[in-house]
């Protein structure tokens, strides 16, 4: 018995199919006889090991929305422009997104614990030289370094979990606690980061290093010890990852630079051919070789294709939002970050409301019924947002859509980590944990680096902007961000009915 098999104590559901799987015919009554299943106490061991892992992945959200509250007083210091701060945000998603899927796959086959702490280690090294340099390239360096340590961080910390909690309502309840710490990361990180910003941007970067150190240490306690893979029929594919990584930065790097030299001009054009190439090798390479690093006929099984479709929708849609909101409340109406901050407090405090409560809800409402509410809560709030003008009411104009996001992601944000691994084997759950979070930080990468273009190439030529007219220009990536939501709520939705007529 391996040292994961014994600190999964903890008796076995009854049946292993979750909550909220459309393929469940008897789902509603299912879920009602998981909830009133008696809920078995964890061990200290157990307890100890996910408050070190919700700590690291609360990280990862800090690190992304507390970078962006400073973005307005990184540009001011430095002289960057809205593209270049775009980088600053990018620089970090592409790289976390780029090696997810490698990320995951070493960590099944090289030992999770030891992937772990390692990428946790030099992600605090490199927080700490990000708060240090001055020049914006080094900046952007080190941002995609800490992109690359999460990249093993998230998947290796999500399959650990995976592999140490049974199937069903055990599991169910821990990924709930994951995720929601991820997301309440993520949503606090705007307070945090305002508060930060009054002292200096530096400390965005600065606060994330003592709490990894202690994180590492923790780690060396109470996460267990895995044998790594002695299968030696296994391979890294490591042509995979090059080519997926690449491409990716390609790609993202194209759609950012286009409207500078111009859509139709030929190093656009040699760009997405590049990009084409690249991804279209990889597809070819995972085609192929013997151990992919994506094995596609894992989107065939339950709910893992959609799921990827809506966390993109979700978390794409909302990084671009906050990236405009960001400029919208600094730039134009003249906020202090902490005003922001405090504006922006609700969602954040919804989302770390709600977790006690997601596992139950999971396991009553069912996760694609929690999927489906909380992405048309984004909709609804991003919706409502376009009508803002320049001196608008905090309580009539802002309010609502903070609140709207704040639950919207506070349901749908664990759900669809829940039933992204559902049915998926132990030995693919790296997999499955890298590729849900490959999708939501790609395609953040790639909808922000959209969104950016869009609100760059409207400022083209304008010069000096005024507050209206500065607002004008970002609209259309606020409309960009509502129809990604709209898009991922109708992915969302049409399972399900197909669902309801099968039953019927």
């Amino acid at each position: 018995m391996t040292a994961n098999q014994r600190l999964a104590t903890a008796p076995h559901p009854t049946t292993s199919v979750l909550p909220g799987d459309p393929a469940d015919s008897h789902n509603a009554s299912h879920a009602l006889t998981q909830s009133s299943a008696p809920r078995t106490s964890w061990s200290l061991a157990k307890i100890m090991l996910i408050v070190v892992l919700c700590t690291v992945l609360a990280l990862d959200g800090l690190d992304v929305s507390m970078v962006g509250v400073a973005l307005p007083s990184m540009g001011h210091e430095l002289g960057l422009n809205t593209e270049s701060l775009q980088w600053i945000v990018s620089g970090y998603v592409l790289g976390y997104g780029s090696l997810l899927l490698l990320g995951g796959r070493l960590a099944d086959l090289l030992g999770r614990r030891k992937i772990f702490l390692i990428a946790l280690s030099i992600f605090a090294l490199a927080s700490l030289l990000g708060g240090l340099v001055n020049d914006p390239t080094l900046l952007i360096a080190t941002r995609f370094i800490k992109g690359l340590a999460a990249a093993f961080t998230a998947p290796t910390g999500f399959s650990i979990i995976t592999t140490n909690f049974a199937e069903g309502s055990e599991r169910n309840r821990a990924i709930s606690i994951y995720s929601t710490f991820g997301a309440s990361g993520f949503s606090l990180g705007l307070v945090l980061g305002g508060l930060m910003t009054s002292l200096s941007w530096r400390w965005t970067f600065l606060v994330a290093v003592p709490v990894a150190v202690a994180a590492v240490l923790l780690g060396l306690r109470y996460i267990p010890r895995d044998k790594p893979s002695t299968d030696g029929q296994h391979g890294h594919d490591i042509g995979g990852a090059v080519t997926l990584a690449l491409g990716m930065l390609s790609l993202v790097y194209t759609v950012v630079s286009a409207p500078g030299v111009g859509w139709a001009a030929w190093q656009t054009i040699l760009g997405f051919a590049v990009s084409a190439v690249l991804l279209t090798t990889f597809a070819l390479i995972e085609a192929k070789v013997r151990h992919p690093l994506i094995r596609f006929g894992i989107l065939r099984q339950g709910w893992v294709a959609r799921a990827n479709l809506s966390i993109i929708g979700l978390f794409g849609s909302y990084l671009s939002f906050q990236f405009i909101l960001t400029m919208y409340l600094q730039n134009v109406l003249g906020w202090s970050p902490l005003g922001m901050a405090l504006a922006l407090l609700p969602t954040g405090l919804i989302v770390v409301a709600s977790s006690p409560f997601a596992s139950a809800l999971i396991d009553r409402i069912g996760a694609v019924r929690l999927i489906i509410a909380g992405l048309a809560s984004l909709s609804l709030g991003y919706l409502l947002f376009l009508h803002v003008g320049t001196s608008p009411n905090y309580a009539l104009d802002l309010l609502p859509s903070v609140l709207l996001l704040g639950v919207g992601f506070a349901l749908a944000f664990p759900a669809i980590n829940v039933q992204a691994t559902a049915g998926v084997h132990d030995d693919e759950q790296g997999l499955a944990a890298g590729l849900i979070q490959t999708s939501s930080q790609v395609g953040a990468a790639l909808i922000l680096a959209v969104t950016t273009a869009v609100v760059t190439g409207a400022q083209a030529g304008h010069g000096e902007l005024g507050p209206a007219r500065m607002l004008d220009t970002f609209r259309p990536g606020l409309i960009l961000s509502a129809v990604i939501a709209l898009a991922a709520l109708v992915v969302a939705a049409i399972p399900q009915r197909k669902a309801a007529r099968e039953a019927r």
